[in-house]
């Protein structure tokens, strides 16, 4: 499939209802399949009290419901603004095949950075991209395992289960 404006401007005005939608942050995405919109979504961020609620991580919840299926092989995003790096993971997991994208970070980011941390949800873009990338041994945040016997043999006995079904 090829760019095609109309899913981009369903993408743009579906960011616009953030003008008048509490609770809400201007970036909007669709999935489309064979020439279709499957999915849509606003970041509701703020009002879901969920930091995973973005634009793009809720257009695919909405084509997976939609299709009853966790494959979006073969679908395409678009997104009013560059995915952040939790977005584009997303959209490798469930198998997102191209991207079209209107504003970038970068140009997102100079229109957030006028705002006082307050009046917003900041995201450090920079940061988010290096860690997503990173060994878990690598990253800020301290990490430890425990009780990993357990669950490898949790793991192995459904990845047995479903080989049996």
């Amino acid at each position: 499939m090829t760019y095609n404006e109309d899913f981009m401007k369903r993408a743009v005005d579906i960011s616009r209802r953030a003008l008048t939608e509490p609770g809400t942050e201007p970036f909007g995405a669709v999935v489309v399949k064979d020439g279709r919109i499957i999915g849509e979504g606003l970041n509701h961020s703020l009002a879901n009290f969920d930091p995973t609620s973005h634009g793009e991580v809720e257009a695919i919840r909405d084509a997976c419901r939609s299709l009853k299926c966790v494959d979006l092989t073969g679908c395409d995003m678009y997104t009013s603004c560059e995915p952040c790096a939790m977005c584009v993971a997303t959209m490798e997991v469930a198998g997102i095949s191209r991207l079209y994208y209107a504003s970038s970070m970068g140009q997102a980011g100079r229109a957030f950075a006028t705002l006082t941390r307050d009046e917003r949800h900041p995201i450090d873009v920079d940061r988010l991209r290096a860690l997503a990338g990173s060994l878990i041994e690598e990253r800020d945040m301290p990490a430890e395992q425990h009780l990993d016997r357990e669950a490898v043999e949790i793991v192995e006995a459904w990845v047995k289960m479903k080989k049996e079904n």
